[in-house]
C-alpha cells in the first residue's frame, strides 16, 4: 500500500487483544506499518483497536476470529487482502495453555490446546501464503521456551511449542523458493497480565533465580524480537528459534547457588 508516496507494509498479528500480541502491533505502528490485529475475544479486541486507533489513527483494523476454525480464517485473510492489498508479515501469537500433569489431562484439553497453539498457526501460515508470495514476506511463529526444554505440567503446552518450532523449519525449507521467509521466536517468563495472576510468588522467585539475567522479560522486549524477524535487517535469517529468555534456556541446568556464588568470577 502507498500513501502520501510511501509504501505502508502490512502485518497481520493473531490473539493481539492483550500481552504480547498487542506490544507487537504497536511495534509495527510505530514503524508505520498497517496492522490487522486478530482475536477470538471480540470485546477486549475492540478495546485494544480503540486504544491503537487513538495512537495510530487509521492504520489498524481489528478482526474477530477463531484461528482453529478454517473458515473463520479464510475470510479474516480475505478480508485484510481487500482492505490493503497486501500481507508482509504474519505473527502466529495466539495461543492458549493448560497446566496439568499428564495423567489429569482431558483429551479435550490436549485438543484445545493443539487446535489453537498448532493447527490455528498452520491455517494463518496457509491462508497468507497467496497473498504474501506477491512481494515475499515474513512469518514469525511464538514458540515457547517450554517447546526448547521440558517442564512440570506442560505436557499439552509444551509438546504444542516444541511442533510448532518444527512446523517453522518446515515452512522455512518450503517457502523460501516463494519469498517468505519464516522464524520462531521462545519467549521465558514475560511479565504479562496472566503471569501476574498466575505465578505466585514463590514461583516467580524460582525463575529470578533460574534465569541469568534474573527477571522477567517485558511484552516490548518480545515484540522487538519479532519485529526484528519481520524486518529487512533479517532478510538472510529463515528457520531459526530465537529464545527472547534472559538466558534461560542457555543456563541448563544452571544451579542458581553456583550462579551467585561464582558468576562474577
Amino acid at each position: 500500500m502507498v500513501e502520501d508516496g510511501r509504501e505502508h507494509k502490512v502485518a497481520i498479528v493473531t490473539g493481539a487483544a492483550r500481552g504480547i500480541g498487542l506490544a507487537t502491533a504497536r511495534w509495527f505502528l510505530q514503524r508505520q506499518w498497517r496492522v490487522a490485529i486478530i482475536d477470538k475475544d471480540a470485546p477486549a479486541l475492540n478495546a485494544a483497536r480503540d486504544q491503537l486507533e487513538w495512537e495510530a489513527p487509521g492504520r489498524a483494523i481489528a478482526l474477530p476470529c477463531d484461528v482453529s476454525n478454517p473458515v473463520q480464517v479464510e475470510a479474516m485473510v480475505a478480508m485484510v487482502d481487500t482492505e490493503w492489498e497486501r500481507i508482509d508479515a504474519l505473527v502466529n501469537n495466539a495461543g492458549v495453555a493448560v497446566f496439568k500433569p499428564l495423567v489429569q489431562t482431558s483429551f479435550e484439553e490436549w485438543r484445545h490446546v493443539m487446535a489453537t497453539n498448532l493447527d490455528g498457526a498452520f491455517l494463518c501460515s496457509q491462508a497468507v501464503v497467496p497473498v504474501m508470495r506477491k512481494r515475499g514476506g515474513a512469518i514469525v511463529n511464538i514458540a515457547s521456551i517450554s517447546g526448547l526444554r521440558a517442564s512440570t505440567l506442560r505436557v499439552a503446552y509444551g509438546t504444542s511449542k516444541a511442533a510448532l518450532i518444527h512446523f517453522t523449519r518446515q515452512q522455512a525449507v518450503e517457502l523460501a523458493g516463494l519469498g517468505i521467509r519464516s522464524n520462531a521466536i521462545a519467549p521465558g517468563p514475560v511479565e504479562t497480565a496472566m503471569a501476574k495472576q498466575v505465578h505466585t510468588p514463590e514461583i516467580r522467585a524460582d525463575y529470578h533465580a533460574a534465569v541469568p539475567l534474573a527477571r522477567y522479560g517485558s511484552e516490548e522486549e518480545i515484540a522487538n524480537g519479532i519485529g526484528f524477524l519481520c524486518s529487512p535487517e533479517a532478510s538472510y535469517i529463515t528457520g531459526q528459534v530465537l529464545a527472547v529468555d534472559g538466558g534461560f534456556d542457555a543456563a541448563g541446568v544452571g544451579l542458581p547457588t553456583l550462579r551467585r556464588d561464582f558468576g562474577g568470577v
